[in-house]
């Protein structure tokens, strides 16, 4: 018998993670990502998405065997131990998502600058960051849920919107803008290929919510890797048809917003207000679930080891405090970083918290030779794709890897630091 307390089924457990992926993927770093790429864009999300699946086996098998909204921390707890190592990766998971809010609110600002007059100053865009952030902070303060209970409405009216956008602009796409003589240098396309990973995280929010879906075992993977899909084939036909009806120029002009802009040619202007109404709920729908189903479970975690036992994790009545330091990490990241480097950053640190999740997976459960084989390609996956977008960096700013470095140890060292004064450790309820 379901428990009554799980309400979730496939589809809403899928559009958990698609409604937080489409939000960065193709609304908040599509053009940062094009105009790296160029007209192989679509190549570095099939790069992306590649790693991602390999690290969906670690969360689809963790997520039904630990259903807790504790997610990635409590596999990292349960396989690496109740120590340093894991704290310190849950103060750079909160981290992570903080960076991840701060990357839809970029792309928020960056099409509601399209509804201002032409030539608007650029600290509209950092307002219209803020207060995006602000507004849903207020929101969850109050305890408002509304937005939380639309997930899968908004979901599935994006979701049909950019097929249809990306399906009807291929029949107008110009097939010289596709050749591959145009492609940039394969290290160009990796390193997107690592900006754009970022995206991907919203696949990890789904475990958070194990403990609601009916029929974990079989519903979890399932919506894991269908989330991941989805946006992975929806990423590629979007890029297909942005690159396909815009020249590169173009694409450079329109910035942040060439998805609406790419829509102009075959939709004209009613396309554009379309695809740019959508970007805004969109970015909207992903700032709701990483702000409430990710940062929230991650700060809780740190300051008391454990969840409460009525836990809910669109409220944070259970740490006010928590919300207002996430608000105002999330703000100052927004107003400091470009959107490049919101999204290289979250990539860098993401690929660390997933490299943690996948030996700790090697680590907990009995498996078959092809399992083990699985989770190995994807340790080794992750180190090279960490590794070779570390170099790529520093070679452009040696600042950035000293930074880099640092943000790591400044995690660890502030886990050992709360341990030693406060006591604290990690606690989960032993559920299966």
């Amino acid at each position: 018998m379901v428990s009554p307390k799980r309400f979730l089924g496939m589809w809403s457990a899928t559009s958990i993670g698609i409604g937080s992926m489409l939000a960065a993927g193709i609304f908040s770093i599509f053009g940062t990502a094009t105009v790296i790429a160029g007209n192989a864009v679509y190549v570095a999300f099939i790069i992306a998405g590649g790693v991602a699946l390999l690290n969906a086996y670690s969360y689809s098998e963790l997520g039904v065997r630990y259903s807790s909204p504790g997610g990635p921390v409590e596999f990292i707890v349960k396989g690496l131990g109740n120590n340093i190592l894991s704290g310190g990766l849950n103060i750079l998971l909160w981290l992570t998502y903080i960076l991840g809010v701060a990357l839809y609110a970029k792309g928020f600002a960056s099409y509601a600058m399209t509804f201002l007059p032409a030539g608007s100053s650029q600290i509209w865009a950092n307002l219209l960051s803020s207060l995006i952030i602000v507004f849903f902070a207020a929101i969850n303060f109050i305890g408002l849920r509304m937005f939380a209970r639309s997930q899968l409405l908004i979901t599935a009216l994006k979701l049909v919107l950019l097929l249809m956008f990306s399906i009807v602009g291929l029949f107008f796409i110009d097939t010289g803008n596709l050749s591959t003589t145009k492609w940039p240098p394969v290290y160009d396309i990796i390193y997107c290929a690592g900006i754009i990973f970022f995206i991907f995280q919203g696949f990890g929010l789904i475990s958070t919510a194990s403990r609601d879906i009916k029929y974990p075992g079989a519903v979890l993977p399932r919506a894991i890797y269908l989330s991941v899909l989805t946006v992975l084939l929806v990423s590629v036909l979007t890029g297909l048809t942005v690159i396909g009806n815009l020249s590169m120029s173009e694409i450079i002009q329109a910035g942040d917003f060439v998805i609406a802009a790419a829509s102009e040619p075959f939709m004209g202007s009613f396309g554009f207000r379309l695809l740019a109404i959508t970007a805004l709920f969109s970015t909207s729908a992903g700032i709701n679930a990483l702000l409430y189903g990710g940062a929230n479970v991650s700060y809780l975690l740190a300051k008391h080891g454990e969840l409460p036992e009525t836990f809910e994790t669109e409220v944070w009545k259970e740490s006010r405090e928590g919300l207002f330091i996430t608000t105002a990490f999330a703000v100052i990241l927004v107003n400091l970083l470009e959107l490049e480097g919101i999204g290289i950053s979250g990539s860098l640190f993401l690929i660390v918290i997933y490299l943690a999740v996948n030996l700790a997976n090697l680590c907990l459960l009995n498996r078959s030779v092809f399992s083990s084989f699985v989770i190995r390609i994807t340790l080794i996956c992750n180190i090279a794709f960490l590794f070779f977008n570390v170099y790529y960096i520093s070679q452009r700013s040696v600042m950035f890897l000293f930074l880099f470095i640092t943000v790591i140890m400044t995690c660890f060292i502030a886990e050992w630091v709360y341990r030693r004064y406060s006591g604290r450790s990690y606690t989960f309820e032993n559920q299966n």
